[in-house]
C-alpha cells in the first residue's frame, strides 16, 4: 500500500508540444528528478527523489504553468500485447490496494500514441471496473470521485497508481478537459474560458458587468451573457448575428484603442486576442482604469517565439503596475497559449 519513500515515480503530462517546457519546470520544482519522454512531447515519466507526499505537496503549493496533468506511480506490471495483459492489470489492482463498498472510483485508462494494441484502454477500464466490482462493490464513475486509479500503457509496461483526484493537477483523465460541443455554439473559443473558470475556481455568474476585449465573434461573450452579466464587447470585426441583440450586449464596433469607459465599470475584464502577448499588453493598459479595485482579469497570451516563461515574465511585469498575477496554466483548450488570471490592484 502506500507508503513514504525516499523516491518516486509520476506520469507527467503537458500540451503536445510542450513536455520539455514541463519538465523544466518539474526540475525546478524538484531537483534531482529524471525525465523520460514516453508519447510524442506530451507524456513523461518523472523520478523523483524524494517521496510521493512531498512531490504532491511541491505541486500543491506551487503548480507549474505547463504541468496539466501527473499521478503517481504505485505500481507496474510488464505487457505482453496480448489480452491476457487485462487480466494482469485487474489481478495487480485487486492486489494492490482495497476499496471501501460503494466508493466511488474513476478509473482512468491512457496509451502511449499510435501504439498497437489488441485491446483498447476502454477494455482495460471495463475489466477493472469488472473485477473491483465484484471483489469490493465499487461505484464506478466518470467523474467526482472519491479516488482515482490511473493506468498508463507503453509498449512494454503499464505504470499504474491510485490517489486524491486533487493529487492529479486534474481529475479529467490526463487533464484533457472535455465539453460537450452545443449545435449553436459560437465558436470552439468558448472552452477555454469554460476550462478558465473550473481551473482557476471561479464562478462566472457571480460577476456583473463584463469587459470582452476582442471579443468577436463573440465566443466569451456568449458564455458571460448565458451567466447572466451585462457584456461590453470591443471589436472591429462582426459579432455573430445571435448575439446581436441581446439585450444585456452592447457593441462597439472600433479598436480598443479608440474607446473610453469611466473608472470603476466592470467587476471583470476577458481577453482572447491573436496578438503578440506585448502588444495584447500595451493595448489593454489603458482601459485598465474602467475595471474595479479587486476586479478579475482572465487574458489569453499568444506563445509565439520559443521563449514561453519569458513570454509570461514579460507580459506579467508589463502588467504589474495595475494586475497582480495570480496564477498561470495552459489550459488543455489553450493549444499554443497560456492563460492568465489576475486581479486589478
Amino acid at each position: 500500500m502506500e507508503t513514504a519513500t525516499l523516491t518516486s515515480s509520476f506520469i507527467g503530462t503537458s500540451n503536445r508540444g510542450f513536455a520539455l517546457y514541463a519538465q523544466d519546470e518539474v526540475r525546478r520544482l524538484i531537483p534531482g528528478t529524471k525525465c523520460t519522454e514516453l508519447s510524442d512531447q506530451e507524456v513523461f515519466l518523472m523520478q523523483c527523489p524524494i517521496s510521493r507526499e512531498e512531490v504532491i505537496a511541491r505541486f500543491g503549493a506551487e503548480e507549474p504553468i505547463f504541468v496539466r496533468h501527473l499521478h503517481p506511480v504505485d505500481a507496474t506490471t510488464e505487457l505482453n500485447r496480448q489480452e491476457s495483459d487485462l487480466h494482469r492489470l485487474a489481478a495487480l489492482v485487486s492486489r494492490e490496494w482495497s476499496f471501501r463498498t460503494g466508493e466511488r472510483l474513476a478509473i482512468q485508462v491512457r496509451k502511449q500514441d499510435r501504439l498497437e494494441l489488441p485491446y483498447s484502454p476502454a477494455q482495460v477500464r471495463e475489466a477493472l471496473t469488472d473485477k473491483l466490482e465484484q471483489l469490493f462493490q465499487i461505484e464506478p464513475v466518470p467523474r467526482e470521485a472519491e479516488r482515482i486509479v490511473s493506468v498508463y500503457v507503453t509498449a512494454d509496461t503499464a505504470y499504474v497508481g491510485l490517489s486524491a483526484p486533487s493529487d492529479n493537477l486534474s481529475d479529467w483523465a490526463g487533464g484533457a478537459v472535455r465539453f460537450q460541443r452545443e449545435e449553436d455554439q459560437i465558436s470552439r473559443a468558448k472552452f477555454k474560458l469554460l476550462e478558465a473558470e473550473q481551473e482557476f475556481g471561479l464562478d462566472l455568474a457571480a460577476f456583473s458587468n463584463g469587459l470582452d476585449i476582442g471579443a468577436a465573434p463573440g465566443g466569451w461573450t456568449s458564455l458571460l451573457l448565458e451567466r447572466g452579466l451585462r457584456v461590453t464587447a470591443i471589436d472591429p470585426g462582426d459579432m455573430h448575428p445571435s448575439l446581436v441583440k441581446h439585450p444585456k450586449l452592447t457593441i462597439y464596433r472600433r479598436n480598443a484603442r479608440d474607446v473610453q469607459f469611466p473608472p470603476q465599470s466592470f467587476d471583470l475584464l476577458v481577453c482572447d486576442m491573436s496578438w503578440s502577448p506585448l502588444q495584447m499588453a500595451k493595448l489593454l493598459i489603458p482601459l485598465l482604469d474602467a475595471l474595479r479595485t479587486g476586479g478579475t482579469a482572465i487574458v489569453t497570451l499568444k506563445l509565439m517565439h520559443g521563449k514561453p516563461f519569458q513570454t509570461v515574465k514579460d507580459t506579467s511585469r508589463t502588467l504589474a503596475p495595475y494586475l497582480e498575477l495570480v496564477r498561470a496554466k495552459q489550459l488543455f483548450h489553450n493549444r499554443d497559449e497560456v492563460t492568465l488570471f489576475l486581479i486589478k490592484r
